[in-house]
Order: structure tokens, then sequence, then C-alpha cells
């Protein structure tokens, strides 16, 4: 399939941003491995999610959907059956890595996978690691990608300090260490993304958070809890970037997350300019707000060091916004993008040269050169959602017609997206 998007002159309205889809895959898990039954509000309906209820579903665990209402039936961390078949992630890296910590503490065999894209996704971020704790998993093509197979272990406490920020390699070693004889330390550069703390925390686990450490110790049982999960951030930073560069735009998102470890995008986008305002600020498991977000002059800033983990979901979508801004954009460090659903770096850069940017790469650092015009040109995705996302924004503000390949893709993160995109623009064809 593919979606045809024009220019236009103006967005307005106010939009329901889907669930946090990575909150939502660790709630999922961890209500799997509570004692109980864990209710989840605000699910989003997206392929990654619904392909972790199946995955949990083949390992024995019953779950409950109603509309944007899921109940998850725990039946403990000792409580998941061997699968019987391999289990299959879809696109989701965040499954993948995340119950592959599950599994490697589990007492059987298991064998997990993905699609085509999935297969080609280095996995030594979360092997090494493992190993390191006693498990006794391994890529089963010998290449560090899927399928990886998975034997019963005995998982020792141990103190891992990563090379890189990374939120799904911390959370892979967290949850093996549930199942381990003594504490775990997980030591990272700069704190990514603490949903998976947060939940843990909720749901009973013992542990310390202290800057970039954690020390959990191993646990005997987990509480179910009800948990509301907040609009996504990263699905609202497209809402936000269509708004910031089409003129005479005014649009409200109601009720996003506002985790400070993950809302980096925001950060980035005032100190480029950005006419942002929150309002309807609420405390809970993670705070959320309301965003109202208006057409702004925005500058060229410079992107480096602890701000890239916690943008590493927006980087596209932060390059096109540079195009629209005055000046030139830096953006250093990105090279945790190759362990994503594609080499986004690349492929973003390919795409916004043919609608006609100024951008080029050096290593894992970028440089875009901003306020040329861009014009519409056949964009690939390979399949890759947020790349979809990033150039249906990019189309907005560019003469002549952006057509998407591969557009359905954004129902991996955000089925609707381009409904949404219309109700707040009409003069845009998906």
């Amino acid at each position: 399939m593919s979606a045809i998007i024009e220019r236009t002159d103006a967005l307005n309205g106010v939009l329901n941003i889907p669930g946090d889809k990575s909150f939502t895959h660790r709630a999922l898990i961890l209500g799997a491995l509570s004692s109980g039954d864990t209710r989840i509000s605000h699910f989003p309906h997206s392929q990654d999610c619904n392909d972790t209820i199946e995955c949990l579903n083949h390992l024995g665990i019953s779950i409950e959907k109603e509309q944007d209402e899921v109940i998850i039936h725990g039946r403990g961390l000792h409580g998941l059956t061997e699968p019987g078949l391999t289990l299959s992630v879809g696109n989701s890296t965040t499954t993948i890595r995340l119950l592959s910590g599950v599994l490697a503490s589990q007492d059987f065999v298991s064998e997990i996978s993905g699609d085509n894209s999935i297969l080609r996704r280095p996995m030594d971020g979360i092997i090494s690691p493992l190993k390191q704790m006693g498990a006794n998993i391994s890529s089963k093509l010998n290449n560090n990608c899927p399928p990886l197979v998975i034997l019963p272990s005995q998982i020792k406490g141990i103190t891992y300090k990563s090379d890189i920020a990374s939120s799904q390699v911390k959370s892979s070693v967290l949850f093996t260490a549930l199942f381990g004889d003594n504490p775990t330390a997980f030591i990272e550069p700069y704190q990514s993304r603490n949903h998976t703390e947060l939940l843990l925390s909720a749901f009973g686990a013992n542990l310390d958070c202290a800057g970039n450490q954690v020390v959990i110790q191993p646990a005997e049982r987990l509480y179910p809890i009800d948990v509301t999960i907040p609009g996504d951030i990263s699905s609202a930073a497209y809402f936000i970037t269509a708004a910031l560069i089409t003129k005479n735009s005014e649009i409200r998102l109601c009720e996003i997350g506002m985790n400070p470890t993950r809302n980096g995008f925001l950060d980035v986008i005032r100190e480029m300019g950005a006419d942002i305002e929150i309002i309807n600020e609420k405390q809970g498991l993670e705070p959320t707000a309301d965003l109202i977000v208006r057409s702004s002059k925005l500058h060229g800033i410079t992107l480096s060091g602890e701000i890239i983990p916690r943008t590493l979901d927006e980087i596209p979508i932060l390059m096109v916004l540079a195009c629209y801004a005055e000046g030139i954009t830096f953006i250093k460090d990105g090279g945790e993008l190759k362990l994503k659903e594609s080499d986004r770096l690349d492929i973003t850069i390919d795409n916004l040269k043919k609608m006609g940017a100024n951008i080029e790469k050096a290593n894992d650092s970028i440089v875009i050169e901003g306020g040329h015009p861009l014009h519409g040109a056949i964009i690939g995705t390979k399949y890759d959602h947020r790349i979809a996302m990033s150039f249906a924004i990019a189309a907005l503000g560019a003469s002549g017609k952006t057509e998407i390949i591969g557009s359905e893709c954004v129902n991996v993160s955000y089925p609707g997206f381009y409904e949404a995109l219309r109700g707040l623009c009409p003069a845009s064809r998906a």
C-alpha cells in the first residue's frame, strides 16, 4: 500500500494519542509475572503490543481484551509454561529483547523469532549480559540475530556496565535479575528511559535507582496493579512537528506522558524555539499533561550526549524538523539507531535528500542545513513505522505530492495515524 500526502496551509484540532507502547510492553510482561489480575487502561491497539500479548498467550497467560482495556491473569514468577512452538514477536524489537530476559530464567526450552526485519536485528546487546548472568541463550544461526534459542539455566547476580544507554538492554537484564541468586547492578553511561524501574517498583520488586545505576534484588513474588497507560510522546512528536512547521496552526494533544527520562523531544524543540504550552498536568505512576502547540519560527541546534538516549525514537522526525529550521542542526552520537527497526539514519537521510534537503552524514553524526524548500518524492520505508510517519509529516510543508510506499507499516505503533492526520489536515489524502 501507499499513501499520498500533500502540502497543507493549516492544522487545527484536538487529539487523543494512543497509549505509550514502550510502557505497555513492560506492563504486560510484569502483569503476566505477578500473582493475580492486572488491569491496563488506555491500551494502544498497535500490532507490536498485540504481538506481546500473543507471545504471553503461548506461554500460558490468559489475557482479556475489551475496547481500550486489558486484564492479564498473572500466574506468578514461575507460572509460565513451555510454549511448544517458536514464539513470534512480529516486528517488535522491544518484545524480543524484554521477553528474552524473562525466558532466560525459565525451566523450559524456548525459541523466539519474528518477521524478516527482526531476523536482521542485532541481539548481542542482550546476549552478552544475559550470558554473564548464567543464561543459556544463543543465536540459532550464530549471527547474533534471531531466532534466539534459550535453554534452562541458573541465574546469578552480577554487576554489568553497559557501553550504551539502552532501556531495552537494561530491561532485559532487570527482568532476568528477578530470578537471580544475588542482587544485580546495571550501570549505563547516561540514564535511559526508566519505565521498567517505575513499573518494577509498582509491582512490588525491590530495587534502588541512583543516577545511571539500578540495583535490583531477586524477587519471590510480584503483586498485580491497575495501571493507566499515558499518551505516547513518541507518537505525539509527529503531530507536534506538523503543527510547528505548518503556518496558521494550533493543536492540543491530551494526556501525554511527561516522564523526564523519555520527553527529551520536548526539551529539544523548546531549544529550537517551539511555541508549546503545557497545561492540565497530572501526577501518577507516570506524569501526564496536555500540550498546546502552535506554528513556530525554529532555529538549528546541536544534539549530543545525554539527550540522545532520551530522543532515540524521535531522531527521524527531529531530522525532518531540522529541515524546516533556520541555520544548521548537528546530531551526534546516534549510533544506537542501528539497533532499531532499520538503519534509520541512512534511510532518513536518503529520503530527505530525495525531497531536496541539504543533509550529510559523517560516521554517526549528521549535519542538516535548514531553510531549503522541500519537494514531494517517492519515499521508501523499509517497513519502518517511524520512517513512514516522519515523511508523512515532512510532506505537509513540501511542494507537490509525496508518495509513501509501504505506508501500512504505521500499524506497528499507531493504527489510525493517517485518519488522525486527515482530521487535523483535510487536504491530506491517505
